[in-house]
């Protein structure tokens, strides 16, 4: 089994998580971590609903994680993102320790994976995640699209 068949059905999860974002009005991006096969954390975009700018998915799903961990180092886990990680996403998983980010869309406005900062994986810094993008980057991408096309009429 190769990682692309072990990422599909995670990444399928993060799209749906992001289609719940999505029906309550917010930016659709769904987040989830994985430990040893298991789903530990998960979340959705919920700024406008929580009042928080903290709360976009990966943050919610970090803060499931090591709740259910008892422990804010996830360094054996596998974050699984339907939008490349912003800069403050992309702190927080280096401060988590998390081994390994699967991110489906580029962010080409603010993505910190490589698409306009590198963050995740810049050499002077303590902690460089593994980085798989572009798992079902066209569904992700096609989900984003259509809800800034909404918002727009």
């Amino acid at each position: 089994m190769t990682d692309v068949d072990i990422d599909l059905p995670f990444m399928q999860r993060a799209l749906q998580l992001a289609r719940e974002a999505e029906a309550i009005g917010e930016v659709p991006v769904g987040a989830l971590l994985v430990a040893d096969g298991q789903v530990i954390g998960e979340g959705y975009n919920q700024p406008i609903r929580m009042n928080d700018p903290t709360a976009h998915a990966e943050i919610i799903a970090l803060r499931a994680a090591a709740k259910h961990r008892g422990n804010y180092r996830l360094n054996d886990c596998t974050l699984y993102v339907t939008l490349e990680p912003c800069p403050m996403c992309a702190g927080a998983l280096l401060q988590a320790r998390v081994k390994r980010v699967v991110f489906a869309a580029h962010d080409k406005r603010a993505g910190a994976g490589g698409s306009v900062l590198q963050v995740l994986r810049h050499p002077q810094l303590n902690h460089i995640c593994q980085l798989t993008p572009g798992v079902l980057a066209d569904e992700a991408q096609q989900l984003l699209t259509q809800f800034f096309q909404n918002k727009r009429r």
